[in-house]
Parts: structure tokens; C-alpha cells; sequence
């Protein structure tokens, strides 16, 4: 049989344990790129037309680490899924770390929180994708310029509706 079809089938059990999203993978346009030194991306189509983005690391990823990925892949984040069953997951860690560096501060807003939340570990990642911004998913790659080349062409933006 096809390795991708098991590959498929273990995307869709992650999506549905880790992160709480029943989800049926309809078309992948790339599987496995590298996206650093240590992680790999999948980005694929759902059967409901949502474009989703799966990131893993053999190492420890924190959540600017995904949203830094995620950028220059060349694509536009919608929504940072967080793991099941914790759905203030970022904000629970960006109060925790910003507890431990200001002990003595209680009830801190957002913009307080906006750089703590980033330090919260992500890893396995899975994001919903707004756009890709020029067209063109790119993949990490050491010897091109800039260290990242073209790994597919693809158009697609989400056009919200009420």
C-alpha cells in the first residue's frame, strides 16, 4: 500500500488527540519539508476546504519558534491551535512565566503578556492557514540564498463569511 495513506491517517489521529480537531485530510500539498535545522511541516487541504499546517521537531520548538516558521514559509496564521482540553493554553504560560520574573505583580493585561506567551513549548504545532501570502510555500534549505528555496506553488486564501 501507499506509505502516504498511513502517513494521512496518522495526521488526522494527532489532529484528533492532540489538539482536539476531527479533521479528514482531502489533499497534501507538501509532506515533510524541512522547515529548520530540527522540524518538518506538512501542509495540507481538509475535505472542509480548511487549510492546516502540522509542524513537528525532533527537539524542543517554542511558540515563536512555530509563529517565526509559519512566516517564513511564506504563509499567514489564522489560528494557533493549542492542545486539548486547555484552551487558554499560551495565556497560562505566559502568566506563569511572567509570575516568575515579576513576582510581586498581580493580574497583568495582554500587552504584558504578549512576549511570555511566545516562550510557551509547541511542540507538536498545528495551525489553521488564513493565506498563502505570494503564492509560494518555501522550504528551509541551507545552501539556497536566504536559506530558504520554493517547495510548491499553491494559491489559497480564506475568505471569511457570517
Amino acid at each position: 500500500m501507499n506509505e502516504s495513506v498511513y502517513d494521512d491517517l496518522a495526521l488526522e489521529q494527532i489532529a484528533k488527540t492532540r489538539f482536539g480537531l476531527p479533521i479528514e485530510i482531502d489533499h497534501v500539498i507538501v509532506r515533510g519539508i524541512p522547515v529548520s535545522r530540527v522540524a518538518t511541516a506538512t501542509l495540507f487541504l481538509t475535505t472542509k476546504k480548511q487549510l492546516l499546517l502540522y509542524v513537528s521537531g525532533s527537539s524542543k520548538l517554542l511558540f515563536s519558534d512555530v509563529k517565526k516558521i509559519v512566516s517564513r514559509m511564506g504563509l499567514t496564521a489564522e489560528l494557533y491551535l493549542p492542545p486539548k482540553g486547555q484552551p487558554h493554553y499560551f495565556d497560562d504560560i505566559g502568566r506563569t512565566k511572567f509570575s516568575k520574573v515579576f513576582p510581586g505583580r498581580t493580574n497583568p493585561n495582554a500587552s504584558d503578556l504578549q512576549y511570555y506567551r511566545t516562550l510557551a513549548p509547541y511542540n507538536p504545532a498545528l495551525i489553521q492557514i488564513a493565506e498563502v501570502k505570494t503564492g509560494e510555500i518555501k522550504q528551509f534549505d541551507t545552501d539556497a540564498k536566504g536559506q530558504w528555496r520554493t517547495a510548491a506553488k499553491f494559491a489559497y486564501r480564506r475568505i471569511k463569511t457570517i
